[in-house]
């Protein structure tokens, strides 16, 4: 504590104050209480003027966690997006495709419907990249209501088309030929025991010995015989264009001889490794009109979008064959 002094004026002389114990400690107290209070309220002057009010600093997180929110949402809508794009690829090259319908531009009818950009004069307050994705949501997700809508009528038009024709329906080969994955695809590709390139007309569907294989359509059996490159092979006449090659089997199913008529579902034979093979599976092809066609865009009855995609992949990234 800094000495004091006063004025005695009957002895003319300046003397020390003194100050008790109890005088000393309330000085102390109040001293160093005028001191914080200046220093508290020049620290909130400061976080006024360059943090803001505790009132601003929370809606400064509340925003950060909103933009955080709107970021994840734009991801989410990317991804229904891309669903509805495979579901898209899915109505033109499975069922129209294969039910001979014409091809659905989904493109240019959304196209058709669409208006000028929207006007949002009440993003204009909020910060830039915020009104960017709001507007980008707002944008898109009207796109993506309109494009469900889209693929909404093109699977009512599938589903009429189909139940018009259902007698045909019932003979085109629509199913796995057996319960399991695709290995290899349709295209050029390593013959493993001969050693070289040539054109591979069907799928390869891993299989162990003896597994049941399904007649995939309607139809008659044509062949039923052992072939030097094919081993036990059948193949069924469906119809309207259609035929089916199942080969390679280990036995065919009791019932089985040509000129018998199968049904679809029905087992017809038992996987296996006859013929010329690298291991025990099920070579599968279609024939429409005559040509071996990709038997991928047939499985359509029996697969999900993500199936088919997930199937296509492996049949382009396998360049070898088991036959």
């Amino acid at each position: 504590m800094s000495q004091f002094y006063y004025y005695d004026p009957e002895t003319c002389e300046f003397k020390d104050i003194q100050y008790t114990n109890l005088e000393k400690l309330v000085h102390a107290f109040t001293q160093w209480s005028l001191f914080g209070i200046v220093i508290g309220g020049l620290l909130v002057i400061f976080l006024s003027l360059f943090a803001g009010t505790p009132a601003e600093i929370a809606l400064q997180a509340e925003n950060r966690a909103l933009l955080e929110q709107l970021r994840a949402n734009r991801t989410a809508i990317e991804g229904l997006d891309e669903q509805i794009s495979r579901l898209e690829e899915a109505d033109n090259e499975i069922y129209r495709q294969v039910l001979g319908m014409d091809r659905s531009d989904f493109e240019a009818q959304l196209q058709r419907g669409q208006g000028g950009a929207p006007i949002d004069p009440d993003l204009d307050v909020l910060q830039q990249e915020t009104a960017d994705l709001i507007r980008w949501m707002r944008e898109n997700l009207d796109r993506l209501d309109r494009r469900a809508n889209l693929q909404l009528q093109s699977f009512e038009e599938v589903k009429a088309y189909y139940k018009a024709n259902q007698e045909k329906m019932r003979h085109i080969p629509a199913i796995r030929p057996i319960g399991s994955d695709v290995v290899s695809g349709f295209g050029m590709r390593m013959h493993p025991v001969l050693n070289f390139r040539r054109m591979h007309e069907g799928l390869d569907f891993r299989a162990s010995i003896g597994t049941d294989i399904y007649a995939t359509g309607d139809g008659i059996v044509t062949q039923a015989e052992f072939n030097s490159s094919y081993g036990r092979m059948i193949r069924i006449n469906h119809g309207h264009g259609f035929e089916t090659i199942y080969a390679h089997l280990s036995r065919y199913a009791p019932q089985i001889r040509v000129g018998r008529r199968v049904t679809r579902g029905e087992v017809i034979g038992y996987s296996g490794d006859s013929g010329l093979v690298e291991a025990p599976h099920l070579h599968y092809e279609v024939i429409r009109n005559g040509s071996a066609v990709n038997p991928i865009f047939y499985l359509f009855a029996d697969i999900s979008p993500e199936e088919y995609l997930q199937y296509r992949r492996i049949s382009e990234e396998n360049d070898s064959s088991l036959d």
